[in-house]
């Protein structure tokens, strides 16, 4: 048994009696859909017609957010549904990242996530999903597609079909007859401008609440829409000025003018700054066994410091974790309900494990106690360099994100680590004050940096294979990025630094380096996390 959906777009009117059924059966919130119909204008009069499309989970074969899910709130019935416990969730917007459909939301009442289950409560009771007992022309097709006798198998077997981003290799089973691509790809289309849906623009996802709050008095109905107006307005004209014949079909290029709301930067700077932080605490240790494995002497007081120093960032990395979750009351059910193909659960217990070797360490060097310290110095450092790199792998989970799947993140990354460790040790470095050490420090820096600006090209220029992904370097490059890329990312945080190194004389100078090197990082990661985000996924 195996279920799924088609999408006969012959019949569709674009009633949104299914968004409205949905909202019902499930007690959805205002500013989110589990459901809804997408609605495209396209052609050049007179030929112009309007496409609906009806969005929604597309109940994968091999469901990237089932993957993702750190623990198991999201899983895969033995019948191909895809379904979700909100007790369980922890609101890590893993799912949200790695579904490539925009299916997924944060429910604004449980702050779990949430989305179309199949009405997996009605087909238990052999009922059909509420959606599909709505349509009124019958439109939407469900049932079980293994069986040769049902409806939705005749379809499959006779009509021509297509899905939402096949490239993807999610094997989704949601099949669109009469799909067209001005719909079903979101990079066919702008994003809307004033259209119908603006009416909910301050009513997703975590506002919605306070959406439906606003709604409880007439005069706050009344402020709500001359707001709204007043906003609608103003894009036209915005619009207007940059294209007289915005509002004007004669056109022909196809825009939306009924969408699902944009819900915004997912993983915000807790996430940008937890990768900061994690970079630094990879590196204080990396740097000092480096150092050690090349047979300089490193002090104990060193020693302590990159102990000190790593187990703090350590700690501001947990602390920026849970706060990024939208249930952190539940954040240790990654560690005790683990979903072990997830790279958060991965990350949660390298983090844990690394954290328990540091400290260790640090004891064994207060203690003035050698013996093993090799064997350990060595299984520290190979949990030091997972601690660097695994967000690469989690993000490389998250699918929607084309961007993120980049064959060069994880030494992106490792790389940052060694230069945010040399660059806390060459500010701490004034404080022990050893010559050998400044000179590791300053070699090792002046190496990481040519390293991180080849990576940098790398990303930037190999061939990328969607046209998300090619919008991103654009935005990085050219675009809404591409003053912090330019001077802070590559300016500050490279070539100054590179600069300072090879001509400057003096600690001043190189610790200045340092600061730089740590800007410049912060601000890459920002951008790394951020941009991707910007780039709609329905």
């Amino acid at each position: 048994m195996k279920y799924g959906f088609i999408i006969d777009n012959r019949k569709c009117i674009g009633c949104h009696a299914c968004t409205t059924a949905c909202k019902s059966e499930h007690d959805v919130a205002i500013g989110v859909n589990r459901t809804y119909v997408k609605q495209v204008e396209k052609g050049e009069f007179p030929d112009t017609r309007r496409i609906f499309s009806v969005m929604r989970c597309n109940h994968c074969t091999d469901a990237p957010c089932v993957e993702i899910c750190p623990v198991e709130a999201l899983y895969t019935r033995e019948d191909g549904i895809v379904d979700f416990d909100n007790n369980r969730c922890i609101g890590c917007k893993s799912c949200m990242q790695a579904c490539p459909y925009d299916a997924l939301y944060i429910d604004p009442d449980t702050n779990t996530a949430a989305k179309c289950n199949y009405c997996a409560h009605r087909v238990d009771v052999g009922r059909e999903p509420a959606c599909v007992s709505v349509c009124p022309e019958h439109a939407i097709i469900a049932g079980d597609m293994e069986n040769p006798t049902t409806e939705i198998s005749h379809l499959l077997a006779r009509q021509a079909v297509k899905v939402r981003k096949p490239e993807k290799g999610t094997n989704p089973n949601l099949f669109y007859i009469d799909g067209d691509d001005a719909s079903l790809v979101p990079e066919a289309t702008d994003k809307s401008g004033p259209s119908l849906w603006n009416s909910q623009a301050r009513g997703v996802g975590h506002f919605a609440k306070a959406a439906e709050k606003m709604m409880h008095t007439n005069d706050d109905v009344d402020l709500l829409q001359m707001t709204i107006n007043n906003e609608i307005e103003a894009a036209y004209q915005k619009k207007e000025s940059e294209n007289p014949n915005y509002i004007d079909v004669l056109t022909g290029k196809a825009r939306r003018v009924y969408d699902t709301p944009d819900k915004g930067i997912l993983w915000g700077w807790e996430v940008s700054t937890y990768v900061f932080t994690k970079a630094i605490a990879a590196g204080a240790f990396l740097i000092p066994f480096m150092a050690i494995m090349l047979g300089y002497e490193v002090s104990s007081t060193a020693k302590l410091w990159s102990a000190g120093i790593s187990l703090t960032f350590l700690a501001l990395t947990g602390l920026f974790l849970v706060m990024d979750l939208d249930r952190p009351d539940r954040f240790l059910n990654v560690l005790l309900r683990p979903q072990w193909n997830s790279w958060l659960v991965k990350g949660g217990y390298t983090i844990s494990v690394f954290g328990l070797l540091v400290t260790v360490w640090g004891a064994m060097t207060f203690f003035k106690i050698n013996t093993g310290e090799t064997i350990l110095l060595w299984i520290t450092a190979i949990f030091a360099v997972l601690l660097a790199i695994y967000t690469a792998f989690l993000f490389a989970q998250a699918k929607g994100r084309d961007f993120w799947q980049s064959p060069t993140l994880p030494l992106h990354m490792l790389v940052h680590s060694v230069m945010a460790g040399a660059s806390i040790f060459i500010i701490a470095a004034l404080i022990f004050g050893n010559e050998d050490w400044m000179g590791i420090l300053k070699n090792t820096m002046i190496i990481a940096l040519v390293v991180n600006l080849f990576t940098l090209v790398t990303e930037l220029t190999i061939t990328h294979p969607t046209t998300a992904a090619k919008t991103v370097v654009k935005m990085i490059t050219k675009g809404r990025y591409k003053n912090l890329f330019w001077m802070v990312t590559v300016l500050i945080g490279n070539v100054i630094p590179l600069a300072l190194l090879f001509f400057g004389n003096g600690e001043l100078l190189t610790v200045a380096s340092g600061i730089c090197v740590l800007i410049g990082i912060l601000i890459t990661e920002k951008i790394w996390v951020e941009a991707p985000q910007r780039i709609p996924l329905a």
